[in-house]
């Protein structure tokens, strides 16, 4: 069953099961998922469940629109990957039809030429960015992995806070910019 968490300012205010059909986002009280912040319309968005397992957002006309992944959008499929914008609200799903089919840890390619792959983590230390501009190694240790940067002029960030120090410890569903390259981490 999927699920959505809805964060402001990187803190999550509230998680959600989607267990409708049709779910609808706003400011007002009647909507399945109360957004409170200005910056949202009283009916904003909805989220659709399809029978097929895949997940659809679509803007019902808001004022100030929906963003996936930065990009305005009338209806798009919303992938556990993607990042939704609606006002100051940042909506992630969990779960879904595109989940890590993998299994295991790895690391998703948000942007540039190869978003969209995934790097299963499979090995003790795994490079990643681009030589010349940032690189930096995610590495498996028995309490979890770490990311630490191995060259470069830019500081990575880790959720738009700049990495201090050697190395830090990676969440689930972190997301890594390395010198514009953003990638995130997934461990569920």
């Amino acid at each position: 069953m999927p699920k959505l968490t809805v964060s402001i300012d990187g803190v999550i205010v509230k998680e959600v099961q989607l267990t409708k059909e049709r779910s609808t986002l706003g400011r007002r009280p009647y909507n399945d998922i109360v957004l409170d912040n200005i910056a949202v319309s009283g009916e904003h968005a909805a989220i659709t469940l399809q029978k097929n397992g895949e997940v659809w957002i679509e803007d019902l006309g808001s004022t100030n629109g929906t963003f996936l992944d930065g990009q305005s959008i009338k209806r798009e499929q919303f992938f556990p990957f993607n990042v939704v914008q609606i006002g100051k609200c940042e909506l992630k799903l969990h779960g879904g039809a595109d989940n890590n089919q993998a299994g295991g840890p790895c690391v998703r390619i948000l942007s540039g030429a190869s978003a969209g792959r995934t790097m299963v983590l499979t090995k003790a230390v795994t490079r990643v960015g681009k030589p010349g501009v940032l690189v930096a190694s995610i590495t498996c240790r028995p309490e979890g992995f770490d990311l630490a940067v191995i060259e470069g002029k830019h500081v990575p960030t880790i959720n738009d806070v700049p990495l201090e120090g050697a190395c830090t410890r990676l969440q689930s569903h972190d997301q890594i910019d390395l010198g514009g390259v953003r990638l995130e981490f997934i461990d569920d």
